[in-house]
């Protein structure tokens, strides 16, 4: 099985407002960088973008250790915020709508698909590939 890891961030100016997102998918010596943006969004929409179109850019089943700021993704699939979502109809714990379904959604057909370990990293600190990311995300938010 292959083994790929991806980067990824989200930006947003405003909350909601103008969002960007970035993905840095890097296979042995091969690099490949997918952004895009939305013209109303939020960031965590956005950090969620970038994970799903990262995973999607896939084209087999892969070892993938995806890198990732953003404690709302990472947490949602570490913590089984995910699982349980699903489990209780798309409901959180306290009963609440999940914002982001279709996303979170897309996110699990990945998951069924590879094997994904996913990491956290601290954000604008000294991480060469995730302020990559960073920079791609906010210059895509300002394109909108």
């Amino acid at each position: 099985m292959k083994e790929v890891t991806i980067y990824t961030d989200g930006a947003c100016s405003g909350n909601p407002g103008k969002g960007g997102w970035c993905a840095i998918l890097i296979y042995k010596n091969f690099e490949k960088v997918l952004s895009g943006g939305e013209k109303e969004t939020t960031n965590n929409r956005m950090e969620l973008s970038a994970v799903c179109y990262g995973l999607q850019a896939l084209k087999e089943p892969c070892l993938v250790n995806v890198y990732s700021d953003s404690a709302y993704v990472v947490n949602a699939v570490k913590n089984n915020w995910l699982t349980n979502w699903v489990n209780n109809g798309w409901r959180t714990a306290d009963k609440k709508d999940v914002k982001n379904v279709d996303l979170w959604q897309i996110l699990l057909k990945s998951l069924s698909l590879h094997t994904v370990v996913f990491n956290k990293v601290k954000g604008h600190a000294d991480d060469e590939l995730n302020n990559r990311c960073d920079k791609e995300a906010r210059a895509q938010a300002l394109k909108q």
